[in-house]
């Protein structure tokens, strides 16, 4: 019955400093979004006509976090740039190679404080 995941829905603190992260950091790409009513941004992967993350802003944050999701993961490419742009921005990160697949895994955190995996292929190498 399922055949993919749609989206994730981020709840904002701070307009600038998550766009910042997932805009100019990440490099996911905002595009069209319907008037909803409330601000906010849709925000695409290369080549994914489809939205994979929408946030919004200028909402009450909900009392206590929402939900029991531990976090949210991308699939990414050029490991050692990557990492590098993390330095360069002064973000802490975990970089690990999983056991078994040895596939890189870099988790943060985003400035509202939801964990982000990035898993890159193997083969890369920093």
């Amino acid at each position: 019955m399922i055949h993919g995941m749609n989206h994730f829905t981020l709840t904002a603190e701070d307009r600038e400093a998550t766009l910042g992260f997932y805009v100019g950091l990440l490099g996911l790409k905002p595009s069209q979004r319907p008037d909803l009513g409330f601000p906010g941004a849709w925000l695409y992967a290369d080549g994914n006509p489809q939205a994979v993350l929408h946030i919004y802003w200028d909402r009450p944050m909900p009392t206590g976090r929402t939900g029991v999701i531990d976090h949210m993961a991308f699939s990414a490419s050029s490991l050692k740039a990557v990492k590098a742009r993390f330095d360069a921005a002064g973000l802490k990160y975990d970089l690990r190679q999983q056991a078994g697949s040895g596939t890189w895994q870099l988790f943060c955190l985003d400035p509202n404080g939801a964990k982000v995996e990035l898993d890159f292929d193997a083969s890369e190498t920093l």
